[in-house]
């Protein structure tokens, strides 16, 4: 068993760490935000094609004298896309992470997208002008406006040598022939986005629709496009724009602001005007709708009046008139029927009743020998409401008596 040498300074003991733990926590520090998802900018040193098509080199920068390397990884997939020469002593910018390799205990940048230097630096500036553009709410999607649908003027901002021109001009003589009226500008340069704003603007409120447009390039060519100047002029339009810069793949931030994005100058102006031919087949589908549509109710009316002339018919009319006479006929001898029937139910009735009511009638009571005394107008109705010496009215069937009380004799209760 190995023996741990006595001597000056901190024993060993269970605080030993393992050098994969060392490994361990030199990754999980290098997890802080602030070396993840990074640009870098350095000079490429070291590079040599390798079999695999992975690209194996590392970035260095002079600072103070001293020279600072970091190595670099770059898979094969992430290389395809390159589009410029890669070689040592090239200036660029690349984006990734820094990570470590526990296992051979090696630093390196692992890098995910590249560029040179220059160019780098424009995609950049347009990364952070499109966050800046989209901030101030120039690429909403509730600015848009809607194209028209039967323009009269239209305008084109583009260069007046170009072929982007005579693309426009052949497309819109062919399908829709109208005022095309063009505001020139360069297209390409460190000073074109001043003059394609300014064309932009001199055709606001002339024209029914814009176009802004230019053929395909690199991106450096089509840089201007993505200035704020272009975009903010494109946004500010009271008339519709539409951006149709590159060709279907490119895209700046001109098309962000523009009320539609067409693929190419071509494309633009097919979605500035609409196509005669196709409109002349809408027009001659509607006219043979309508026809078939009118064709149709000249027939059903047309059904209708000799309907009318055959139901009108002189001799069906008088049938129909005779017919509705039986009817009345009938129908005045089922009333009087349930007339007569009614009638007599109900004079039985009225009989029935009359009878009772007379065989209950005073004056057929006194008929019988009855009278009714009456005293102070009021009918008695007992002995004890009389006393002798009262006056009272003896009321018979034929006539009445007036007489005095001499007695009155009231029977004994039973």
């Amino acid at each position: 068993m190995d023996q741990v040498p006595a001597g000056p300074g901190p024993v060993p003991g269970a605080g030993i760490l393992s050098i994969a733990e060392i490994a361990e926590i030199v990754s999980e520090a290098l997890d802080d935000e602030r070396l993840q998802d990074i640009w870098i900018r350095g000079e490429i040193t070291g590079y040599k094609p390798h079999q695999s098509g992975h690209y194996y080199f590392s970035l260095s920068e002079d600072l103070n004298g001293r020279t600072y390397v970091i190595g670099c990884i770059m898979w094969q997939n992430r290389g395809q896309s390159l589009d410029f020469d890669f070689k040592n002593g090239l200036a660029v910018i690349a984006f990734g992470n820094v990570q470590f390799h526990g296992p051979n205990g090696k630093l390196s940048f692992l890098v995910r997208e590249i560029r040179s230097a220059g160019v780098g630096e424009k995609h950049l500036l347009v990364e952070r002008w499109k966050r800046e553009l989209e901030a101030e709410g120039l690429f909403a999607v509730e600015r848009k406006k809607p194209l028209p649908l039967f323009p009269s003027r239209v305008g084109v901002a583009t260069s007046r040598t170009g072929a982007v021109l005579q693309d426009i001009i052949n497309i819109i003589s062919r399908r829709y022939p109208l005022e095309i009226v063009l505001s020139p500008t360069a297209v390409q340069g460190d000073t074109a986005h001043l003059e394609i704003a300014s064309a932009i603007c001199a055709l606001d409120g002339c024209v029914d629709v814009i176009i802004v447009g230019r053929g395909g390039g690199s991106f450096e060519d089509l840089f201007p496009f993505n200035h704020p100047d272009v975009v903010r002029a494109i946004a500010g339009c009271r008339t519709p724009v539409i951006s149709a810069v590159g060709h279907e793949t490119d895209f700046v931030l001109a098309d962000f602001a523009a009320d539609r994005r067409a693929p190419t100058p071509s494309s633009a102006a097919e979605l500035a005007v609409p196509d005669q031919a196709e409109l002349a087949r809408d027009v001659k589908s509607s006219l043979d709708r309508l026809k078939l549509a009118l064709d149709k109710r000249v027939q059903d009316a047309m059904d209708i009046i000799v309907d009318l002339k055959v139901r009108l018919h002189p001799r069906r009319i008088e049938k129909r008139i005779n017919e509705n006479r039986l009817n009345v006929a009938e129908f005045e001898e089922d009333l009087e029927r349930a007339f007569l029937g009614k009638l007599g139910a109900f004079r039985g009735e009225l009989a029935r009743v009359q009878a009772l009511l007379e065989g209950r009638s005073p004056l057929t009571i006194l008929s019988r020998g009855y009278s009714i005394i009456e005293k102070d107008n009021e009918v008695i109705r007992s002995a004890r409401e009389l006393h002798p010496e009262d006056r009272v009215r003896l009321r018979m069937a034929d006539g009445s008596v007036k007489t005095r009380v001499e007695e009155v004799c009231i029977d004994k209760e039973i």
